[in-house]
């Protein structure tokens, strides 16, 4: 039930481009890219935090 086939990822890729545009979408994807870098930052940070104290 949870596979997308082909035509599944076409559909929501029209989408997209037509709510947010075409000149948004990457602007969009750079942002996320980097909120998800900065937070697997923050996990290894507060990891080596934890085992020094210990």
């Amino acid at each position: 039930m949870g596979n997308l086939g082909f035509g599944e990822l076409l559909i929501i890729l029209f989408v997209l481009i037509l709510l947010f545009g075409g000149k948004k979408i990457p602007d969009l994807a750079k942002s996320l890219g980097e909120g998800i870098r900065l937070f697997k930052k923050s996990m290894n940070e507060d990891d080596k935090d934890t085992s020094e104290k210990k």
